[in-house]
C-alpha cells in the first residue's frame, strides 16, 4: 500500500459519495491518491424484513467498491465493526491512527462529529474518533508505542475536511465531476431500491444545488475544514 493525497474515513457503504464523492473525483482527476477507510459493513441498511445481514454486508461492500472504482479511488479498506455500534474507545481510535499513519495523507475527510440532534450516531462518533486520533494521537510518537514498533511511525495531517457540518467554512466546486458523484451514489443500488419512490438525480441536484448558493459554482459540496497545527 502507497501513501495517498487525501483518506476519506468514513462510517458506512455510501457515507463518502453523498459526503464527497465530487470533490474525490475532481482530486483523482487531478492526479492526486486517495483511500477510503469504511469502518462498518453496513449490515443494518436497509427496510426490506427479507434480507439476510450478512448478504447485505456483502452486497454494500461490493458496492462500495464499484463505486470507489468510478471515482478512481487507490484502495478501499473495511474495518468491519457493525452497524449500529461504533464505540469511541482507545481501541477503535488506535484502529483509525494505523491507518492515518499507514497512508500518510494530506489531508483526512470525515463525517461532522459536531452536527446537532438528527444525526446517525455512527456518524458521530467516527466523525470525533478521527479529530482525536490526528490531533494528537497520530502525531505523536509516544501514542500506541506498539504501533511504533510496529513500523508505524507519527504522521502529521495538513488539513481535516467534515461533510454534513452545520458550520460549513468551505465549499469545493463540483460542477464538472456532478455527473460522476451521480454515477457513483447509483453504485449503491442497495440503499435506493429499498425507496422506489424517490429520484436519486432530483434529490441530489436541489441539495447540492443549494450547497452552491452565494458562490459562482453550480454544484458544491460543504465542509467545515480544520487546519491542523505543524
Amino acid at each position: 500500500m502507497d501513501s495517498v493525497d487525501a483518506l476519506i474515513i468514513a462510517a458506512h457503504p455510501d457515507d463518502p459519495e453523498f459526503g464527497a464523492a465530487g470533490t474525490v473525483a475532481k482530486w483523482t482527476r487531478q492526479g492526486q491518491s486517495v483511500a477510503y477507510v469504511i469502518c462498518t459493513d453496513g449490515e443494518k441498511g436497509t427496510n426490506d424484513r427479507t434480507v439476510d445481514p450478512k448478504e447485505l454486508a456483502r452486497i454494500r461492500q461490493e458496492e462500495q467498491r464499484a463505486a470507489a472504482r468510478v471515482l478512481g479511488v487507490h484502495e478501499v479498506v473495511f474495518l468491519h465493526y457493525p452497524d449500529q455500534g461504533l464505540e469511541e474507545t482507545p481501541e477503535f481510535r488506535k484502529e483509525i491512527v494505523r491507518w492515518i499513519r499507514r497512508f500518510k495523507p494530506r489531508i483526512v475527510l470525515s463525517s461532522d462529529p459536531y452536527r446537532r440532534y438528527l444525526w446517525h450516531r455512527d456518524h458521530r462518533i467516527v466523525g470525533q474518533v478521527v479529530m482525536d486520533a490526528l490531533f494528537p494521537y497520530a502525531r505523536d510518537h509516544l501514542a500506541y508505542p506498539d504501533l511504533l514498533a510496529e513500523g508505524f511511525e507519527p504522521h502529521k495531517v495538513k488539513e481535516a475536511w467534515f461533510w454534513a457540518a452545520e458550520d460549513i467554512n468551505h465549499r469545493e466546486d463540483i460542477s464538472d465531476t456532478f455527473d460522476v458523484k451521480i454515477a457513483a451514489l447509483q453504485c449503491h443500488a442497495s440503499q435506493w431500491n429499498a425507496h422506489p419512490v424517490r429520484d436519486i438525480r432530483v434529490w441530489v441536484e436541489e441539495r447540492f444545488r443549494k450547497m452552491a448558493e452565494g458562490t459562482p459554482f453550480a454544484y458544491a459540496e460543504g465542509f467545515h475544514r480544520v487546519v491542523l497545527p505543524d
